[in-house]
């Protein structure tokens, strides 16, 4: 070693270093690429992705020849500079050489390379890829050996590493995924995604029509009444039934029954004949399954029943897919038919009001963890039925009963430009 120059050590002091740098920076690389963009890479024929990700199958085996390669070249630069530090000075010199050597190989071949690798990685890792492909091939009897002592400690620590990950991701972890998305996705297509992972929260009998608005056709009626009905129809299928809508017999399609009478032939038994058979959905049923459950039946509406198989409400393909692509109308009045605004800004809103079609249309903040229509979120804050007149403060919003009927509020004026907020406490 004596016969070195030093430049030839200082030379190979500096090429030690760029090493270290490179096998910090391309593990960090290699380890934060994203995995989903990779795939897509490897979907594509990118062949540096497809490098990579054979790569990243076995990633014990790629740290231990990152690891191996890093080693070898701090090792080799500690020794390098133990020499250097000799021929320039006594034995005190060594302990100079060390403190410069750490603090040179902590700042420019680990903090400076790590950072950009994990800022760029895929500029780091697709070229390090090509390397490591023909270097692994050519170490692998050493790492193998290095694995195998590796995974048998692994193994008695209860850690099983031929266990591969497939980087699942659950509903709320993909919800963040889109969240983070930023301007790369448009503003509607994220609310469309987001509102498919909200699928499994909610059930039918969030979105149904209540079973006193259902519109059906009643065969007790007079013929005339049903046909006038037939023709008045604002909805394509519509459910027959004999007295009550709870002996529901079929759903009737509105062009089917006016070929029949344009034809001369429609009668009540007819209407029976070309009625197909109900599709009744437990009121439970997640939004998600059921729109499968729509598309395997082939069904577009189902009418919704309890345990007991008491008639709940309807159902319809359009009112589940409105809640991922929101309302196929702007106006929120299109929306609601049952809120009326008025000069003064306040709102008459019928009790049946769904909540959760007022929270999305009307932008107001009403709980929607519990009942599902505006009647039934009043009798819950008040705990018993109201009288014409009464005011009151729900979640922060005054409102008036204008009208009851029965047992249930008819006829609500609310007031949203009057809210009044809970104040911040100050910490």
């Amino acid at each position: 070693m004596s016969d070195i120059p030093l430049s030839a050590l200082f030379g190979a002091l500096f090429i030690l270093i760029l090493l270290s740098a490179f096998f910090s920076g391309s593990e960090t690389a290699l380890m934060t690429l994203n995995r989903y963009r990779l795939r897509h890479l490897v979907d594509k024929g990118h062949p540096a992705a497809t490098r990579a990700d054979k790569l990243l199958k076995r990633p014990d085996r790629l740290i231990g020849l990152i690891l191996l390669g890093n080693n070898f070249a701090n090792i080799l630069a500690s020794s390098l500079a133990t020499i250097i530090a000799l021929r320039l000075g006594d034995e005190s010199a060594i302990a100079i050489a060390a403190g410069l050597l750490t603090f040179v190989i902590l700042i420019f071949a680990e903090v400076t390379p790590k950072t950009l690798a994990a800022l760029r990685p895929e500029r780091l890792a697709f070229p390090a890829a090509i390397i490591y492909t023909p270097l692994l091939k050519i170490c692998y009897p050493l790492v193998w050996v290095v694995n195998v002592i590796a995974n048998r400690i692994l193994k008695i620590a209860g850690v099983v590493p031929d266990e591969t990950n497939n980087n699942r991701l659950n509903p709320e972890e993909l919800r963040a995924v889109v969240l983070e998305t930023g301007a790369m996705i448009p503003q509607r297509h994220k609310k469309m995604l987001l509102s498919i992972l909200d699928l499994e929260q909610s059930t039918v009998e969030d979105i149904m029509i209540p079973r006193n608005e259902i519109d059906g056709i009643n065969l007790d009626d007079p013929l005339d009444e049903v046909i006038q009905q037939l023709q008045n129809a604002h909805y394509t299928r519509l459910p027959v039934y004999e007295g009550s809508i709870d002996n529901t017999i079929g759903i009737i399609h509105v062009r089917h029954a006016m070929r029949a009478l344009i034809d001369g032939t429609l009668s009540k038994k007819v209407i029976k004949n070309i009625c197909l058979t109900p599709y009744f959905i437990p009121h439970g049923a997640p939004l998600n399954q059921q729109l499968l459950n729509f598309q395997r039946t082939k069904n577009r509406s189902g009418l919704v029943v309890d345990e007991y198989g008491d008639l709940l409400g309807l159902v319809t393909l359009e009112d589940l897919l409105e809640e991922i692509v929101g309302e196929f109308t702007t106006d929120p009045a299109d929306n609601l038919p049952d809120i009326q605004p008025q000069e003064d800004g306040s709102f008459l809103i019928d009790g049946s009001a769904n909540i959760k079609e007022l929270v999305r249309n009307m932008k107001w903040e009403l709980p929607t963890n519990g009942p599902k229509t505006l009647n039934g979120l009043i009798i819950e804050y008040l705990e018993h039925i109201p009288e014409t007149g009464t005011s009151l403060l729900l979640a922060g919003y005054p409102l008036d009963i204008l009208q009851i009927k029965g047992n249930a509020v008819k006829t609500v004026r609310f007031y949203p430009q009057y809210r009044k907020r809970k104040p911040v406490e100050s910490s």
